[in-house]
């Protein structure tokens, strides 16, 4: 049997953020925090359903989209939940690609006689965009497609938020609304021992007891020790990176930096037993530039 040192599971990790937020059994906590996070623009979302969280091109050789939540409103409105770990190289590039996908599914044939339903996507981030730095107070980015002369919105049906949430910062004293609180979890479960007494509502309720790895089966608890170990890893490799002076290329915005930072750190996965899926979703590559990298440091 295993023992953590946490009574709750870490959010940040791949099966923590889908136990609380990808189960059907849960997914009024997932409703719950999209109705905080969208209420201004959305009103009241009454339901969701979860929708497959794989989708293809049209053809064979285009590239797949996994989404980590996948899931519709009762308008048919779609929303993409992405939690990343770690800075990926071309990360805003991946969102708009994702979000390409529930605007293709809606094509219909013949003339264009119908309306797009809205796309939501949303980012929730444990690092900061470099061009973000300089805010240090502002941690949620709402984009929409805009005139750059008169700042209008020119569309409302295509929207991407990036929740950075190393920059929130406030603590239990400080929550001054629901959203607050829900960003509060999110980024302090694990090491919490109970629940506090500002979070004493039903949903947080139903959250913390979700989370409680005491009440895990073997099985769950063996899912998430090996997701908790990738989420170490990532961490320990990115901390590598910085102290061996690799990330300074990128930070400076030197193609040349960028490179040799994205094989520094694919080598150090390799090295520390990710899993190719893993390092394509982490690092932006694609299985043929990891192979070269395992032939080049001879890590087959």
């Amino acid at each position: 049997m295993y023992s953590f040192s946490e009574k709750y599971i870490n959010p940040f990790t791949d099966f923590g953020f889908k136990k609380i937020f990808g189960e059907i059994l849960n997914k009024d906590l997932l409703l719950d925090f999209l109705n905080e996070l969208l209420r201004d623009e959305q009103g009241l979302i009454t339901d969701i359903s979860y929708l497959k969280n794989e989708a293809f091109g049209e053809q064979d050789q285009d590239r797949k989209a996994i989404f980590d939540i996948y899931c519709e409103n009762e308008k048919g409105e779609k929303f993409i939940v992405e939690l990343q770990k770690a800075k990926q190289n071309f990360f805003k590039d991946r969102t708009l690609f994702y979000s390409t996908f529930p605007i293709r599914e809606q094509a219909q044939k013949n003339d264009w006689n119908f309306e797009l339903k809205a796309v939501y996507t949303i980012a929730i981030l444990d690092f900061v965009f470099e061009e973000d730095k300089h805010e240090p107070a502002k941690f949620r980015y709402d984009v929409k497609l805009t005139d750059i002369d008169t700042h209008k919105v020119f569309y409302d049906k295509l929207t991407f938020i990036y929740l950075e949430m190393p920059k929130f910062t406030k603590t239990l004293e400080q929550l001054e609304s629901r959203f607050d609180k829900w960003l509060y979890v999110i980024k302090n479960l694990a090491s919490l021992d109970n629940i506090p007494e500002s979070l004493q509502e039903r949903v947080f309720e139903k959250l913390f007891a979700v989370a409680e790895i005491a009440k895990f089966t073997p099985e769950q608890v063996q899912s998430y020790e090996s997701s908790l170990k990738y989420y170490r890893d990532i961490k320990n490799v990115l901390d590598t990176a910085r102290e061996e002076g690799k990330l300074e290329g990128i930070l400076e915005g030197r193609e040349e930096g960028r490179l040799e930072e994205r094989e520094f750190m694919i080598t150090k996965m390799l090295q520390e037993g990710l899993s190719v899926d893993m390092i394509v979703k982490l690092s932006g590559a694609d299985i043929a530039q990891i192979s070269e990298i395992q032939r080049k440091f001879g890590l087959n």
